[in-house]
């Protein structure tokens, strides 16, 4: 969600200031993983990709990112654009050919791609290495250079296969980059590029061949367009599925000499693709070139890479049932810049932030000042404001602050944002209105004094309207305007009518982190419950091997045979059911995400096999003490041993 909310708040802020702005994406649908992952689960690509895009939609929804138009890679208008941009390099002698060994498995007779053939490295011998670089040692190599490779979809061992490929000539377009990143990108990437510049840019290969799930080259036959080819050209295509819907000419967007401005917002690991390739597709397919592309770091949580584990891997959705997305939207911006720095999200540091910036300083105004205007004045601001050289201060801040907007550096305008309501507040402090209210003839100066707190509180709101949309709504309707232009600020509300005040945010307590946390173990637990039983499909087909461990791993774990003596549903849960297991000598609580598959009545006196050694997990419906192990199509069928068949509970597995 950083990227989809840095680029949110930077189109709200564009739309406030009057700017027609366009905000296009698409889900990148194409690749051997989405092949593979929709084979796994027994759907075509079509079905999963059309799952995972009305996932997405629904989490940017739940996160206010407000797309003009969201798309699919895999449509009738990306499909026309790879397809003429490659025909167009092709006729302009911008496309190779060439004859090239790969590693092919022979099981499931195709070629596979480096991240999905693994080994021995053979620089420093340590194990299950991918086929392109070594995690242990950072060495990088060719596939075939891997010591006992295997194949990580069959496991069977790959062998070598000629097939001719297609290469996109990027050395053509040498001097033509070098020119176009100075301006273009951020200067840290502009470092980055220099080194591969002097490196030599090299021929990138754009083909793949079947089977493979993608766009087929056109003219060739089993030859599909490489996923990164077309991936980029969604922008252009999901831009003009907005047209057509908005009779809008493209053309006028997207010719060379057009006035527009493009930019994109991207991770800093797909830098290459967005700054080398795609500039150069556009600029030999006789498209215009993006204005800037800009990249930013990746999360990490609490410090660290995000941990399914400690429950800090956080869905979208699971993050939403417990806060309000503002909440995470606020944090992100306080913490991004314009550069490609990684940001953290520090549970604890949230909290304490939301509490302090929004809640106790930003809400704070117009919770102090609301009371006195409705109680003592039925709603009416005065018509002069007690401090206007104040009022004028915050006002005067608009141009730093959209330069922070503009240029990305969020941080520094939330700091801005916020050094002012400390000040709104520390005037309300002086000010006392609670006290002049109790003395007579005062009444003035309360209505006075409570007007520019109201009237600073609608320039802090207005300032953080990009960030936080849903509480500039509800602020908009207590202050009776119809939203926040950005220039509206330049004249105060007076003799102006407001409504009233209802509470705009709440404190984020401990518990409520807890529970995400929580939330985030559980929603693992259920994943690896339902992911362990093999989809149904022919037998003959292998599962892909996983990540393997070593013996003295697999040693540490003690199974034994256990006995369902009862199994019960868990209220609120919609897929765990709550296992009584019988070990012989003892009994355990254990929670299994097999409520979907299985009745817990049919479960009662069967034998399985449970991870004994296991940490008991506080989860969010009680201690788990163990894991249950279990293997089947799903349905009735789960292959567990009968009591007749002669183990007996607590029996060790060796």
């Amino acid at each position: 969600m950083v990227e989809y909310i840095q680029t949110d708040i930077w189109v709200r802020f564009q739309k406030q200031r009057g700017n027609t702005c366009i905000y296009v994406c698409a889900d990148d649908a194409h690749g051997t993983p989405i092949m593979l992952k929709a084979n796994q689960m027994g759907l075509t690509p079509e079905q999963l990709v059309s799952k995972v895009s009305i996932e997405h939609q629904r989490d940017f929804a739940g996160f206010m990112v407000n797309f003009d138009n969201y798309h699919s890679t895999h449509s009738d208008e990306n499909r026309h654009y790879a397809s003429l941009i490659y025909e167009r390099l092709r006729d302009a002698g911008h496309i190779a050919r060439r004859t090239i060994t790969q590693a092919y498995d022979p099981e499931k007779e195709m070629f596979l791609p480096d991240r999905f053939i693994k080994g021995e490295c053979p620089k420093c011998g340590a194990a299950d290495q991918y086929g392109d670089s070594c995690e242990a040692c950072g060495a990088t190599y060719s596939p075939i250079e891997l010591k006992n490779a295997y194949s990580a979809i069959s496991g069977a061992k790959p062998i070598e296969k000629e097939s001719e490929h297609f290469f996109f000539k990027l050395e053509d377009f040498e001097e033509f980059l070098r020119t176009w990143v100075d301006g273009h990108v951020q200067e840290q990437m502009t470092h980055k590029l220099n080194e591969w510049f002097e490196a030599g840019l090299q021929q990138w290969d754009i083909s793949r061949d079947a089977p493979y799930w993608g766009f087929e080259i056109p003219g060739e036959s089993g030859k599909y367009f490489y996923v990164w080819l077309d991936a980029p050209i969604g922008y252009m295509a999901s831009f003009r599925n907005w047209c057509d819907q908005n009779q809008v000419d493209f053309d006028r967007y997207w010719a060379p000499d057009s006035d527009a401005e493009l930019y994109h917002f991207i991770g800093k690991d797909i830098a290459y693709f967005h700054t080398l390739f795609w500039p150069a597709m556009l600029k030999g397919a006789g498209f215009r070139t993006p204005t800037g592309v800009f990249c930013h770091g990746f999360l990490t949580v609490n410090g660290q890479k995000m941990s399914k584990s400690r429950g800090t891997f956080i869905m979208a959705e699971t993050y939403l049932k417990h806060l309000r997305p503002e909440y995470l939207r606020y944090y992100f911006a306080a913490k991004l810049g314009s550069g490609i720095d990684d940001i953290d999200l520090s549970l604890d540091d949230f909290r304490l932030r939301v509490n302090a910036d929004l809640v106790n300083k930003v809400v704070n105004i117009a919770s102090r000042c609301a009371g006195f205007i409705q109680k003592k004045f039925d709603g009416q601001l005065d018509s002069q404001l007690a401090d206007p050289a104040l009022y004028q201060q915050a006002v005067d801040l608009s141009e730093s602050i959209a330069n922070a907007y503009e240029s990305r550096e969020y941080g520094r305008a939330m700091r801005e944002i916020m050094h002012l309501a400390d000040k709104a507040n520390q005037y309300i402090d002086t000010a006392e209105p609670w006290v002049l209210a109790k003395q007579p003839g005062k009444e003035a100066e309360v209505q006075a004094c409570c007007t520019l707190g109201i009237n600073l509180f609608r320039v802090i709101i207005s300032y953080l309207a990009p960030v936080l949309p849903a509480v500039a709504e509800e602020a908009a309707a207590f202050l009776n305007i119809d939203g926040f232009t950005w220039d509206a600020i330049q004249q105060p509300l007076l003799n102006h009518r407001i409504n009233a005040f209802k509470p705009l945010m709440q404190r984020v307590d401990p518990e409520m982190i807890e529970k995400i946390i929580e939330d985030s173990k559980q929603d693992l637990l259920e994943a690896q419950a339902m992911t362990a039983k093999p989809r149904e499909k022919s037998e003959l087909e292998k599962e892909p091997i996983a990540d393997t461990i070593d013996f003295a791993d697999f040693a540490k774990l003690d199974l034994r045979v256990v006995r369902i003596a009862k199994a019960e549903a868990v209220e609120g849960a919609d897929k765990l059911l709550r296992l009584t297991l019988d070990l012989g000598s003892e009994t355990r609580n254990v929670f299994a995400g097999i409520k979907s598959a299985y009745q817990p009545e049919a479960l009662e006196g069967k034998l399985t096999v449970m991870v004994a050694n296991l940490a008991p997990r506080k989860m969010k419906f009680g201690v788990s003490e163990g894991m249950v192990l279990a293997a089947g199509p799903g349905g009735q069928d789960i292959w567990i041993l009968e009591p007749q068949e002669g183990a007996q509970p607590g029996m060790r597995i060796r």
